[in-house]
């Protein structure tokens, strides 16, 4: 199944990370590789005064835009909609667009969400640009102490599809090895790539999303890594079950459930607004691929904290597992709060529900804002 007949969305990578942990350092790297000559890069800073700006060395063909009017996740999110928005006639090169890749890097002190709700909902946004995926600098020296200080930075490594671990050259082996643990009981499905004095190859940070632009098809399997959660060996297949690999401290907690049985349309539907109405901020990330009951295809569904992407039938399956699997990264959570709410909400409705019947496909289509 491939998208050929779909408009061609231009990928947005989130470049995120606390104070210090090296993000400048790898962007300068990163935007004189040849594999992002087409990029531009937009750079937020808090403050009246863009540093990163004069640190961030320009190539020659100028890719670098400062946007310092605030921080990323407040007030400038209106300038950020209106840069994307005009970019491509703004930033054109002879009449063309000339790039088809943008890197937002953010403040070391943003909470990520916001940002991610403005890309995944605003229309003019949706209309050229799809979210790729967020990249999450980790300081190897400091990375521990400020996970346990700072809860931004617990988001911006909760919310990550790809986990950047800077300056291990300054590290303890063995401090960096508990920090890699840590990270991989917030996050167990985002990758951990080391960048050794800010040097890292840009392929493995790129094309995080659901979309592969490889083989121009809907990768669900890479997208969710529900392997990730699944302990070694593990051949349970009973009723619904899922894998509690473990908690970043009692606070935040990964979950993988995987369903075996249908869910019914209507309860799919009321089960997410039910989720986001009484605990919508303390789902940092949602991830999932469902069987649907009323329809042959799965529906992709992505949402961060209180905002869900508009739901994505797929005309088909990815492969021959044809259960529900949603990855879920929460805080002070119940996991049996959220099993137990969707087998009540899946035992008693059985309707389709209209967010279902106006979904756009995996072929095209219009998006719409999914909210409770």
């Amino acid at each position: 199944m491939t998208l050929e007949g779909s408009p061609r969305l231009l990928p947005i990578s989130v470049l995120t990370g606390f104070l210090g942990s090296g993000k400048t350092t790898v962007l300068n790297h990163l935007i004189h590789q040849p594999a992002l000559s087409r990029t531009l890069v937009l750079i937020n800073e808090f403050g009246e005064i863009g540093l990163d700006h004069d640190l961030v060395t320009h190539s020659n063909d100028e890719v670098v835009v400062e946007m310092a009017s605030g921080c990323l996740c407040c007030t400038i999110r209106g300038d950020l909609v209106k840069t994307l928005r005009e970019a491509p006639g703004r930033f054109a090169r002879g009449g063309e667009l000339w790039f088809d890749r943008v890197v937002i890097e953010t403040t070391g002190l943003a909470d990520p969400a916001p940002i991610l709700h403005t890309l995944m909902t605003e229309p003019a946004i949706a209309r050229r640009y799809r979210l790729d995926g967020v990249i999450t600098t980790v300081d190897a020296v400091n990375g521990g102490d400020t996970l346990s200080r700072q809860f931004e930075s617990v988001k911006q490594a909760a919310v990550a599809d790809r986990l950047l671990i800077t300056k291990t050259d300054l590290a303890d082996p063995d401090a960096l090895q508990e920090l890699q643990g840590r990270l991989r009981a917030l996050n167990p499905a985002a990758p951990q790539i080391i960048a050794e004095n800010g040097v890292v190859e840009p392929a493995p940070l790129f094309d995080a999303g659901l979309y592969n632009p490889e083989t121009k098809s809907l990768d669900v399997q890479n997208w969710l890594k529900t392997e990730a959660y699944t302990e070694p060996h593990d051949h349970d297949h009973g009723h619904d079950h899922h894998h509690d690999v473990n908690r970043h401290g009692a606070h935040i907690k990964a979950v993988c459930l995987t369903v075996d049985e249908p869910i019914h349309g209507e309860a799919l539907e009321l089960w997410l607004e039910a989720l986001l109405v009484l605990r919508g901020a303390d789902f940092l990330r949602v991830k999932g691929i469902i069987n649907v009951a009323e329809f042959d295809g799965p529906v992709v569904v992505h949402g961060v904290q209180h905002i869900f992407h508009p739901p994505v039938m797929l005309e088909e399956w990815p492969s021959n597992d044809r259960r529900s699997r949603i990855v879920f990264i929460t805080r002070n959570v119940d996991e049996t709060f959220i099993r137990e709410t969707l087998k009540a909400f899946n035992a008693n409705t059985v309707q389709q529900p209209a967010f279902l019947s106006d979904a756009p496909s995996s072929s095209g289509g219009a998006t719409s804002e999914v909210k409770p």
